[in-house]
């Protein structure tokens, strides 16, 4: 593990990369204990505060774990997929809000994602995803419902049908599609939107999903993705007006 102590990056940033780039090698393994802090300072040349920042740097990306004690020090973290959930959903949100993706092109990315995720749905969900599914429909239809409540059960809706592929990978990748995307619509479209509509068609949903028809699926998702595009132009036309 090396760095550029003539480069202009910060130095406790390249120790950083450094280091991880050894994790995602493989040259440091699973639950390896990192050299000391002292260790580390002699191997980069550089101060004990400046590896120490390098550390919280890791930590913070959950690569590492620290331990105190006398067998305790910096050791590799195993990262998992729901641990890896949060930076993801947190990040897209993120690159959304800061890149001014407009309304259409993340309608398209977060619907695009979700169908791929239909076949493997109708062969693979659980009875528990399925039940999720309904219990969230049953929510939904409740009156008084706040928009709030509303929005966060249409995210567990299609969390349930994205989960029910059984593929973490794919979880994780929609992870930001879900919950960042799709809070995002239901806040800008959630005054016009009928309920009812939507309601209808995640039955229909998990209706398909509960028959094992991937093909359905696709074609509710595509006509939800259809009037959530609708609603977004309305509510952007009523801006413009305003």
């Amino acid at each position: 593990m090396k760095i550029d102590p003539n480069s202009k990056a910060d130095l406790s940033a390249q120790i950083a990369k450094a280091i991880r780039d050894a994790i995602i090698s493989g040259a440091l393994i699973v639950d390896e204990r990192l050299p000391s802090e002292a260790e580390l300072s002699d191997q980069f040349e550089v101060s004990r505060a400046t590896v120490r920042e390098a550390l919280k740097r890791l930590a913070a990306q959950s690569l590492i774990r620290t331990q105190r004690g006398a067998f305790g020090g910096a050791f590799v973290n195993r990262l998992s997929f729901e641990e890896a959930y949060g930076q993801q959903i947190t990040t897209s949100t993120l690159l959304l809000s800061m890149n001014a993706v407009s309304f259409d092109v993340a309608c398209e990315a977060r619907f695009a994602l979700e169908r791929a995720c239909a076949p493997l749905s109708a062969e693979r969900r659980t009875p528990d995803q399925l039940a999720t599914m309904r219990a969230e429909i049953f929510r939904q239809s409740q009156p008084g419902l706040s928009d709030e409540s509303w929005c966060a059960s249409d995210v567990a809706f299609h969390r349930a049908l994205v989960d029910g592929a059984g593929n973490p990978v794919l979880s994780y990748q929609l992870a930001g599609a879900v919950e960042a995307m799709q809070p995002l619509m239901n806040m800008i479209t959630f005054t016009a939107r009928s309920r009812e509509r939507i309601i209808a068609l995640h039955t229909e949903i998990a209706d398909c999903c509960e028959a094992g028809d991937a093909g359905g699926i696709e074609t509710s998702l595509q006509e939800l993705a259809v009037y959530t595009s609708e609603l977004g132009a309305e509510m952007a036309s009523k801006r413009k007006k305003q």
